[in-house]
């Protein structure tokens, strides 16, 4: 095999993970827009509903398989529930209890979840520039974020344990993602985990899809769950797949740290709020740290070979 072949398209990655970073620093705004006029559980369906829609068409209009092969299926489920109504329903359920900078700052310790998955699973080696990278990275996150005045935005406890526990959700997403979405494609992987979190949230459907009070939310409700629904829930989790395809979970996992300084920058520019010192000092921190991780070479975890 020639080193092309070896080594995974880097850049093409990267280009990658920054769309779907630049993309999921909008989720936090679009979502508590949407949070002002409708309930959570509303928004959470209709968000699957519309992501639901478009991933069946993908695989209706895309050559290839359209279901998963047998033994795939307790994988795509355990994701679909994981990636879908467990982390999404705690996920919004937090939020609009809490706050966007405790979410973000929550969310921060993905890279740290993944990594300690994926060295007890074995699936990745230890590295202590890694390990470095994704602390620097979490510092710089908790700079940033004490300066966007992190001390008085005084989420409840209830909301953060509720965050924290999405976290958790989507660290098992990454870390069980990985392997289908380097088997089948980003896309398939990504289309029947989404398609199967779709179905799962339906029995919902009588109790909190509210079609009225959708129809009469405003305009800028209404964009805010197209957003969540397609920007978030279809070309970034596709990105984000595809990265997965590429790199160990660890190195995708993270670029997260980047969506708190980026959305500090789309909140200065959008909505006149005031940039700080501390966010030129932590975005430097998370930018030390993804720089330390994505420079570990990619190396697969040791073979345990059994005998007989």
């Amino acid at each position: 095999m020639t080193p092309s072949a070896e080594t995974p398209p880097l850049g093409r990655v990267y280009a990658a993970l920054t769309v779907q970073v630049l993309i999921s620093a909008g989720t936090y705004l679009a979502a508590k827009r949407a949070m002002t006029e409708l309930s959570p559980f509303t928004v959470v369906l209709w968000r699957f509903l519309v992501c639901g829609v478009a991933f069946v068409a993908l695989l209706a209009l895309t050559p290839g398989r359209k279901l998963p092969p047998r033994h795939a299926w307790p994988r795509i489920a355990l994701l679909g529930l994981m990636g879908g109504p467990v982390n999404q329903t705690l996920f919004f359920s937090g939020l609009s209890r809490s706050t966007a900078a405790h979410a973000a700052l929550f969310y921060a310790l993905t890279p740290l979840g993944v990594y300690v998955a994926s060295l007890v699973l074995g699936r990745e080696r230890a590295s202590t520039r890694t390990t470095a990278g994704i602390l620097t990275a979490l510092v710089g996150v908790v700079v940033l974020l004490l300066g966007r005045g992190l001390a008085s935005a005084r989420g409840t406890l209830e909301g953060d344990l509720l965050i924290l526990a999405a976290v958790v959700a989507w660290v098992v997403y990454t870390t069980e993602g990985k392997s289908l979405a380097t088997e089948h494609g980003p896309l398939r992987a990504t289309a029947w985990t989404m398609t199967v979190a779709t179905v799962l949230q339906l029995p919902l459907a009588p109790f909190v899809l509210e079609p009225e009070a959708v129809w009469a939310s405003s305009a800028a409700a209404k964009a805010s769950i197209v957003y969540v629904g397609l920007m978030t829930s279809v070309v970034a989790y596709l990105l984000w797949s595809y990265a997965l395809s590429k790199v160990p979970a660890s190195r995708v996992a993270i670029f997260s740290n980047l969506q708190p300084a980026v959305t500090a920058l789309v909140a200065w520019l959008f909505l006149d709020e005031a940039l700080h010192w501390e966010l030129a000092l932590g975005g430097a921190l998370v930018l030390v740290g993804v720089r330390l991780t994505q420079g570990v070479p990619v190396k697969a975890a040791p073979v345990v070979v059994r005998a007989g």
